[in-house]
């Protein structure tokens, strides 16, 4: 029988994610239900997140992890690679809701992505859809990642660095035509600007930032997407 408590959950969950264009099936909030319970039993032991209440987590990691799934449909991505991943942000939820994206998770900390390895498993997303792995490497370090070299239609992350210092350590993983993603804050626009300052993106090479806000479900805030396309040729 599910909880009261459980069940409040997902309905935030659901309702959540409808106002993101995301329709949650039971297998969705089963997975959802079972990474919360598994990311706050490992945070006691190894420091995935500050957030520990199952409610907060919930809105400002899963819900926001969700923020860029409207773009990324109408993207046509089909292969996503996540930088600084952590405890599966914004990665994870994304290829709960969206099976058929492959989602390559990268971290340099070990113990996190032992984490990441054990959730992908618990939830089964490393079994049939497009599959969903994780790495324990630094993304600077290129022969560990030769694989992955412009493979990827779209390079995210939330919370990992300055947008200059992303779109450095992105560029070596985009495919031509592919777009780099940030989830970003209030001082976006700094960070815009810094990057034009810094000569990191060349005009000839990426297309100017687009700037993107989506509400956050139930949190009177912004998440603000920055999206550059990788220009081919």
């Amino acid at each position: 029988m599910v909880s009261m408590k459980v069940k409040g959950l997902e309905e935030l969950l659901r309702e959540g994610a409808l106002s993101l264009g995301v329709t949650l099936d039971t297998v969705a909030l089963e997975r959802f239900t079972l990474y919360l319970s598994e990311l706050l039993a490992w945070n006691k032991k190894i420091n995935l997140t500050a957030i520990r209440e199952e409610r907060e987590v919930v809105i400002k990691h899963f819900l926001d992890s969700l923020t860029p799934y409207a773009t990324l449909r109408a993207l046509s991505v089909k292969s996503l690679l996540d930088i600084g991943a952590g405890g599966g942000f914004p990665g994870l939820p994304l290829s709960i809701v969206t099976p058929d994206l492959e989602v390559v998770l990268v971290d340099s900390v070990e113990k996190k992505v032992l984490f990441m390895r054990h959730i992908i498993r618990r939830l089964g997303l490393d079994k049939g859809g497009a599959g969903v792995s994780a790495v324990a490497a630094r993304v600077e370090a290129h022969e560990e990642l030769a694989q992955y070299a412009g493979r990827f239609d779209c390079v995210t992350s939330r919370a990992f660095a300055s947008l200059a210092d992303f779109v450095t350590a992105a560029d070596y993983f985009c495919r031509p035509g592919g777009h780099l993603l940030a989830l970003k804050g209030p001082k976006y626009a700094e960070e815009i600007e810094a990057l034009a300052q810094s000569g990191v993106a060349e005009p000839g090479r990426y297309s100017a930032p687009e700037v993107i806000n989506i509400s956050t479900p139930f949190l009177d805030r912004v998440t603000t997407l920055v999206l550059m396309r990788k220009l081919e040729g």
